[in-house]
C-alpha cells in the first residue's frame, strides 16, 4: 500500500512519488513476458512512468531489460534515467533508420507527440502524431503496444451525459485534436494489418504539482488573476495514478485495437476547484464568464472495470499543488490550455 505525505517536500521527493508502483503493478510485472521499450520517454510523463517500472520489477524480484528513447534535449532526465538502471537510446524518432536500428522488444510504450505550439506548426503536428505512429507500428508489428493518445479525439461532451466512451464517434475539434486522431487510426491499422495487439490510452488530464489544469488554475489565483469559467469542467488524475494504470493496461492489449479512457471517476467543477484553491492559497478568487453545458470529457467506466479507480483523492492533488506553489517550486511552464473550446493550442 502507497502511503502519501502531506507536502511534497522538492523534485526529488515529487519523482519518487510519481515513480511509486502499486501492488497490482509489482504482481503484473513478475507474471509477464518480455522487456519493455519507452519510445518519447523525455516528456513530462515518460521517464516517471520509465522509474515505476523498473521500481515495480525491483519489489517483484525480476529482471527486466528497459529501454528509454528520446532526443533527451534535456540530459538531466537522461542521467535520471540510467541511474535508476534504464537503458536509454538517444536519436530522433522521425528518422526512419534510426526507428529501423531500435532493438526488438516485446513491450512498446509509445508517449511521443507533439501539443504545444501546434497553432502555426501544423506539418510537424502531423509528423509526430500521424506519421511517427505509422512508423512505430510497422517497426514494432511483433510486440504489444500501449500508445498515448488523448481525449481531444472527442467532441465536447454535455455534463449530463457523464462524458464520452469509448463506443462514442469521435469529433475532433481543430488540427491538434485530428492529428492525434490520425494516431490512433495508424495505430488501428497497423494493428489489423500485422495483427499486433494494441490499446490506444485516451487520456485527460494528468496533474502533478509542477504542471496541469489544477496549476493553471491555482497560478492565476496566486497572482490574482481572472479566471474564465466558460470551459468550466474537466477530468483529471494524479500523473502518479495515470502511470501506474497505463503500465497495467499493457494486459489488455488487443488486435483490432482497444481504446481505454483514463483520467479520474470524476467531472470536476473550475469554479469549484478555484474556490478550494482560494481559500488553500489564502487568495481571493475572480471568475469570470458562465461555465458552458459542454466540456471536453470522458466516460472511465470500462477501464475502472479492468484497472481499477485512482488512488489519490483530487482534494489531495489540490493540496499539495497549493503548498508547491506557495513555496516558490519550480513549474513546467507548459499550460496545457485546457480552456481552449476551438482546437487552436
Amino acid at each position: 500500500m502507497i502511503e502519501y505525505p502531506e507536502i511534497i517536500e522538492n523534485e526529488q521527493h515529487l519523482e519518487e512519488m510519481l515513480s511509486q508502483p502499486s501492488d497490482e503493478l509489482v504482481e503484473m510485472m513478475r507474471t509477464i513476458e518480455g522487456d519493455f521499450i519507452f519510445l518519447g520517454v523525455a516528456g513530462k510523463i515518460g521517464v516517471s512512468m520509465a522509474r515505476m517500472a523498473k521500481k515495480a520489477c525491483d519489489i517483484a524480484q525480476v529482471n527486466k531489460r528497459l529501454v528509454g528513447v528520446a532526443r533527451f534535449s534535456d540530459a538531466t532526465q537522461r542521467d535520471l534515467l540510467e541511474e535508476s538502471g534504464i537503458e536509454t537510446i538517444k536519436g530522433d524518432l522521425l528518422d526512419i533508420d534510426f526507428v529501423k536500428s531500435l532493438p526488438e522488444i516485446k513491450n512498446v510504450v509509445f508517449l511521443a507527440g507533439m501539443k504545444f505550439g501546434t497553432d502555426g506548426n501544423e506539418s510537424f503536428t502531423w509528423a509526430m502524431n500521424s506519421y511517427l505512429p505509422g512508423l512505430i507500428v510497422e517497426r514494432f508489428k511483433n510486440s504489444k503496444i500501449v500508445a498515448f493518445s488523448t481525449g481531444c479525439v472527442y467532441p465536447l461532451a454535455t455534463i449530463t451525459s457523464g462524458g464520452c466512451k469509448e463506443i462514442d464517434a469521435a469529433g475532433p475539434v481543430g488540427e491538434y485534436a485530428q492529428s492525434c486522431l490520425g494516431r490512433e487510426r495508424l495505430f488501428e491499422f497497423g494493428s489489423i494489418k500485422n495483427n499486433t495487439p494494441v490499446v490506444i490510452i485516451r487520456l485527460n488530464y494528468a496533474v502533478e504539482p509542477r504542471y496541469g489544469v489544477l496549476v493553471d488554475i491555482a497560478r492565476k489565483i496566486y497572482n490574482e488573476e481572472t479566471i474564465d469559467l466558460t470551459m468550466g469542467y474537466a477530468n483529471v488524475i494524479w500523473q502518479g495514478d495515470a502511470n501506474d494504470m497505463i503500465l497495467r493496461s499493457i494486459q489488455f492489449c488487443e488486435s483490432p485495437a482497444k481504446h481505454l479512457n483514463i483520467s479520474g471517476p470524476e467531472i470536476i467543477s473550475v469554479e469549484e476547484v478555484a474556490n478550494r484553491l482560494g481559500e488553500l492559497l489564502d487568495k481571493p478568487v475572480k471568475l469570470q464568464g458562465k461555465q458552458a453545458d459542454t466540456a471536453l470529457l470522458i466516460n472511465v467506466t470500462e477501464s475502472q472495470k479492468i484497472l481499477g479507480t485512482r488512488k489519490v483523492s483530487v482534494d489531495q492533488v489540490l493540496k499539495w499543488t497549493a503548498s508547491w506553489i506557495e513555496n516558490d517550486n519550480r513549474l513546467l511552464g507548459k499550460p496545457t490550455h485546457f480552456e481552449v473550446r476551438d482546437g487552436k493550442y
